[in-house]
């Protein structure tokens, strides 16, 4: 069952990547909730092959400090 639809991940452009990545984060829970399982499954293919690709162009991207366990922990003390 490997039917992803949409433009392949490494055809896109990046402003395109980045939009196509904000809508299914906006859609996820919708999905998961009351998507059958084959709309399910396609999400989450569509995400991992969005997010790879997306990892692949920026290697290094900018990672904020409070997202890592030593910088939400010095929030707390």
């Amino acid at each position: 069952m490997e039917i992803i639809e949409g433009i392949p991940a490494d055809e896109l452009a990046d402003e395109d990547l980045l939009r196509e990545l904000e809508s299914l984060g906006r859609t996820r829970v919708q999905t998961l909730r009351h998507g059958s399982d084959d709309a399910l499954h396609t999400h989450t293919e569509r995400s991992r092959e969005l997010e790879r690709e997306y990892l692949r162009r920026f290697p290094q991207r900018e990672i904020d400090p409070q997202r890592t366990r030593d910088g939400s922990r010095a929030d707390l003390g």
